[in-house]
């Protein structure tokens, strides 16, 4: 079972893990930060196939814990999931650090 998800993540594009080595990611282990770099980065085809091994409530469960999500990504997840963008983390801990230069 192991080859097979580690054959899911050679599938995503190769730009989303440009900064790491995929033969060493785990899927198991490291599935948060897939996702995320997924939401942040991942074309159309990666989140169809995001969506193929784990249903979208799970990859909103997960989602949810996020400190920090581009507000493109949160707009996203929180609209596909229909779950509020304050049951977010990220959307809680933005509003409460706020920033000199939000661009």
């Amino acid at each position: 079972m192991q080859t097979v998800k580690q054959d899911i993540i050679g599938k995503f594009s190769p730009h989303l893990f440009w900064d790491t080595d995929r033969d060493k990611l785990d899927w198991d282990h490291h599935c948060a930060f897939i996702i995320k770099r997924i939401l942040e980065y991942g074309t159309l085809n990666d989140w169809y196939l995001l969506c193929r091994y784990i249903p979208i409530s799970d990859i909103a469960c997960i989602a949810k814990k996020f400190r920090d999500l581009e507000p493109r990504a949160l707009a996203f997840i929180s609209t596909i999931s229909h779950i509020p963008r304050e049951q977010f983390r990220c959307y809680t801990t933005k509003q409460s650090i706020p920033q000199h230069w939000n661009f």
